[in-house]
């Protein structure tokens, strides 16, 4: 019986059926219904073990209904976050991307940039120990804000590509935000350049593109923890 994992996340629900810590077909879902769509999945097969993180708080009646749909239900919280040794101000996605790194990347320093709705950046030492993180508006939010606090830029989308110097109103919001994006990546990893550099979230592949130093993009790294969480918690019974 395989486990399902799930991450709600600030834009979209991403989810993944995943034997042990092989993930297999990856779903993506934005919407309200975001419970529905999970028990969409449930119709056919019971998973063994519903593992869910989320940014969202679900009511005990709506998690007793997820109880229903597996043989057991983990939910990523505080002190799940505290039981790896980890801050408990950390979020689960997070914490996930954290143990996924110290599975994949073990016995080195590591850069973990993850680009969503903010763009997290959290250090783990050779050791695996967790060593900080700072958190900064992801590339969208950061159109967003330019927009929505100036009454003269426009909503823009996310440019394929960017001039190095702005000619006009687009271009110098586009160039602006993500060459300033592009800056700050590179002056943590300048920073820290004896480190792995991790790439992963939405838009990772899309800054990715754009650097000149090596680095690993692993796209499911959130969903990555989940299913090794879900496989210790499976060990331990």
């Amino acid at each position: 019986m395989a486990n399902l994992i799930i991450d709600i996340g600030n834009t979209a629900l991403k989810a993944a059926w995943a034997d042990g810590m092989t993930l297999g077909k990856t779903f993506r879902y934005q919407g309200e219904r975001m419970i529905d769509f999970i028990l969409s999945l449930t119709v056919k097969e019971k998973p063994e073990i519903l593992i869910l993180s989320s940014v969202r708080h679900f009511s005990h009646q709506v998690l007793k209904k997820l109880e229903n749909e597996c043989e057991r239900l983990i939910v990523a919280d505080e002190y799940l976050v505290s039981f790896y040794g980890l801050p408990s101000w950390l979020s689960p996605d997070r914490m996930a991307s954290i143990i996924a790194s110290r599975y994949l990347f073990k016995n080195r320093n590591c850069t973990i940039f993850d680009f969503g709705t903010v763009l997290s950046v959290d250090f783990l030492d050779a050791e695996g120990n967790f060593i900080g993180g700072n958190t900064s508006p992801g590339c969208r939010t950061r159109f967003k804000a330019l927009n929505r606090y100036s009454k003269s830029l426009p909503l823009l989308e996310t440019p394929d590509e960017i001039s190095e110097r702005g000619t006009d109103i687009a271009s110098s919001v586009s160039s602006g935000v993500i060459s300033g994006m592009l800056s700050e990546i590179e002056g943590y990893m300048s920073r820290y350049s004896e480190n792995i550099t991790v790439f992963t979230g939405g838009d990772a592949i899309y800054f990715a593109k754009r650097m000149k130093n090596s680095i690993f993009v692993v796209c499911n790294l959130v969903l990555m923890g989940l299913a090794l969480i879900a496989v210790e918690y499976d060990k331990k019974d």
